[in-house]
């Protein structure tokens, strides 16, 4: 029978060393680390959400193996993905519900289909989590000088500024602040308020002090 030998832990541990060894040296704040917070936060809001948290779990830990931002073949990247998961022996079920939610999660610039199931609600909680906040300050920095963007251009306009062209601060009003008010779960909606003040008052400071107020 389909998956009756199916150690989940021993799929979670393999795919941890996998995941490792393919980010470990990723610098534009898409490592290993990034998909170990998102990975322990998407359990956190699985248990209060009541989702399944192997979906979840496995979902988190392959979500950026397929990134457009860090694989020019998106398609191969969910392949191999697929090739790994039915080597491990998990059941297609799974199979299935890992891959439509690597497939459909990212925010690639807003207004994208909801997510088809809690388990996908819940791994894209977790991914946008750590955009915001404290965290996501700092990833959207380090991105941005992997992008050779700047930090901030008072020329161009704050909103609908595309985020191919835009600078770290532009980043924040193009999708950061917006991120608050797209989380799927009560749960993450209560995560992110803090975390979206903490960016609100960063740029309260950060523009005092670009204007030279003391």
């Amino acid at each position: 029978m389909e998956g009756k030998n199916m150690d989940k832990a021993m799929i979670i541990n393999k795919t941890e060393e996998w995941v490792f060894q393919e980010l470990k040296t990723e610098t534009s704040g898409h490592d290993w680390w990034h998909i170990y917070r998102v990975t322990q936060t998407a359990k956190s809001i699985a248990r209060v959400e009541k989702a399944d948290i192997f979906i979840c779990e496995m979902a988190a830990l392959l979500h950026d193996l397929a990134d457009p931002k860090l694989y020019e073949n998106e398609a191969a990247q969910i392949e191999k993905i697929k090739k790994w998961l039915k080597d491990l022996t998990v059941e297609e079920r799974f199979i299935t519900a890992i891959i439509e939610i690597i497939s459909t999660m990212s925010y690639r610039g807003g207004g994208r289909p909801a997510m088809k199931t809690k388990e996908g609600e819940v791994v894209q909680d977790a991914d946008r989590l750590d955009a915001i906040g404290a965290i996501g300050i700092a990833r959207t920095f380090v991105f941005s000088g992997a992008m050779n963007q700047l930090i901030y251009d008072p020329s161009e306009q704050i909103q609908n500024i595309s985020l191919k062209n835009a600078s770290a601060i532009h980043h924040f009003y193009d999708k950061l602040l917006k991120l608050k008010s797209l989380m799927n779960t009560e749960y993450a909606r209560k995560l992110a308020e803090s975390r979206h003040s903490y960016m609100e008052n960063f740029l309260k400071q950060f523009f005092q002090e670009w204007s030279g107020e003391l």
